[in-house]
């Protein structure tokens, strides 16, 4: 039989409203009894913070956070926590916030106990297998956006701060114990935001729908993820406060993540490279370069996209769900270009180069070349 696959599937995830209250729980279920709580800097100061620590300073955790951390976080970023957790004598972690947040303070729990470069756990090959697994602490993972997916993901994206680089670091202990997924906490995310970090799940599923690998169990999880996508994600950016929508797109960023086991593609070859050196959002980037990705990709993928047609009631085949990309990025006030997201003077050369580096463009139904990628860039523009 020539069907042969390598399958992992999610951690524990507490999921609904109102569960933030579990978090003690949580971390004895992780088996960790002082730790180390990670977050971006703006999130730091918010409500939900102070609160998620007030949780953890009843339950007798202490109340110790790092926030140092960028909105496209560095090797700097996760040196300092690391730095912050041996001195606090830390033994584990929540990674609390959106994808900066997460995969950062997962990159700490893995790293604290290496005596090798991060750099040297890049997804490459079996490069994982480097790392002393009995040295990596345990985690307990957050949300505070629904995108990313990173509270089920088994790797982080760090930007290389010299190179200017984003890398993939993977590991699967890199996967979370415990997940808590509670709408609530998604509530006070801006529009923007909402809209970025919403767009980025769109474009995990949508990716890991059209790679060309086998993995029916994530084809599944794509297909039903962008479902959830195109009915509420109007909702929660015309309405913030919609809870059940809130809970809809925190389960399709889960799915997204759980569903690019499959493979990703040009949408983020593209995407990251930008970030990592003109520093736009990340989910935003996805949602401008994602027309350009479709079409590049159409000679191999136009038949699973009136498939996907189909089930999500998009009429017209591929050039409707080109239309519905169009109109979708239009309500979320999407810039029409990387030129008006902020991309200005850009080396294309350089972000090719990056791109056709990246490991997500293994995961492509088209092979990326040259050629095709300084044409997608050039549009793009």
């Amino acid at each position: 039989m020539s069907l042969n696959a390598n399958w992992s599937y999610p951690t524990t995830i507490r999921f609904g409203a109102g569960r933030i209250v579990e978090i003690a729980e949580a971390c004895e279920f992780a088996g960790i009894r002082k730790p180390l709580l990670v977050t971006d800097k703006g999130l730091a100061q918010l409500d939900i913070t102070r609160k998620t620590l007030d949780l953890l300073d009843c339950a007798g955790l202490g109340h110790s956070v790092f926030s140092e951390v960028d909105p496209n976080p560095t090797d700097r970023n996760a040196t300092a926590g690391i730095k912050m957790f041996k001195e606090g004598k830390h033994d584990g972690v929540i990674a609390f916030g959106g994808g900066s947040g997460l995969d950062v303070g997962k990159l700490i729990a893995f790293m604290v106990g290496q005596t090798r470069p991060i750099w040297d756990f890049e997804d490459v090959s079996d490069w994982w297998m480097r790392a002393e697994e009995n040295s990596i602490m345990p985690i307990v993972a957050i949300p505070t956006t629904a995108g990313t997916g990173s509270e089920v993901g088994r790797a982080s994206v760090i930007t290389n701060s010299e190179t200017h680089e984003k890398k993939i670091i993977f590991h699967p202990k890199f996967l979370p114990s415990v997940v808590i997924c509670d709408p609530e906490l998604t509530v006070g995310m801006p529009p923007m935001i909402t809209a970025g970090t919403g767009m980025d799940a769109f474009a995990h599923c949508l990716e890991a729908y059209c790679s060309p690998y086998y993995h029916p169990m994530s084809q599944g999880m794509a297909l039903e993820g962008m479902r959830l996508v195109k009915e509420n994600l109007s909702l929660v950016f015309k309405d913030g406060h919609n809870i059940m929508a809130r809970a809809h797109m925190m389960s399709a960023a889960i799915m997204g993540a759980t569903a690019f086991q499959k493979g990703l593609g040009v949408i983020h070859a593209a995407s990251h490279p930008i970030g990592a050196v003109h520093n736009t959002h990340h989910g935003t980037t996805n949602a401008v370069v994602m027309r350009e990705a479709l079409l590049m990709n159409r000679p191999k993928i136009e038949i699973k996209i009136r498939a996907l047609c189909n089930y999500l009631e998009i009429p017209d085949g591929f050039e409707g769900f080109i239309s519905f990309v169009a109109r979708l990025n239009a309500e979320l006030n999407i810039p029409t270009s990387l030129t008006s997201l902020g991309v200005k003077d850009p080396n294309i050369e350089s972000l090719v180069a990056s791109a056709l580096k990246d490991p997500s463009s293994n995961g492509n139904p088209v092979v990326l070349t040259k050629e095709n990628m300084t044409k997608l860039f050039s549009n793009c523009l």
